[in-house]
């Protein structure tokens, strides 16, 4: 049986490189580069047939070590709660109003890019808290 080397997060969204770009910024991640033969994604777009156009985005960790993250164009809307869901770690090893204040900072770095605050889930003692959120297009994530 074959072992999982990797792996790839994919979003279904009306607007792949609104929602990408946002990711992109919020993780800090990057574009790939265009394919061979292209100075810009722009001119490799130019190339599709217009109902391809924009219908994807690619996210990479610049480090190589996240997960790429895919974002592909659908026709429906998102209407029900995600099933799965990112967990953006910025509070990892932190307690109490230490982990509280991350959590804000973080928060409000990621709502001047788009993203909008839903609720914070206050743990008892405070080392479980998280900070669920939506992205430019509704999808929920949490800061923890």
């Amino acid at each position: 049986m074959a072992s999982v080397k990797q792996i790839q997060v994919t979003f279904d969204c009306a607007d792949p490189e609104r929602v990408g770009r946002f990711w992109c910024e919020a993780l800090g991640y990057v574009p790939p580069p265009p394919p061979e033969g292209f100075a810009s994604w722009e001119a490799y777009e130019l190339t599709l047939p217009p109902e391809d156009r924009g219908s994807w985005f690619v996210g990479m960790d610049p480090t190589g070590v996240g997960p790429r993250l895919y974002f592909q164009r659908v026709p429906e809307a998102k209407v029900v709660k995600n099933r799965l869901h990112l967990d953006v770690r910025v509070g990892t090893g932190l307690v109490g109003e230490e982990r509280l204040a991350a959590l804000e900072a973080e928060c409000t770095r990621l709502v001047a890019i788009g993203a909008t605050r839903v609720r914070l889930l206050v743990a008892e003692g405070g080392e479980e808290s998280c900070l669920v959120m939506q992205d430019v297009e509704g999808n929920e994530f949490c800061l923890d």
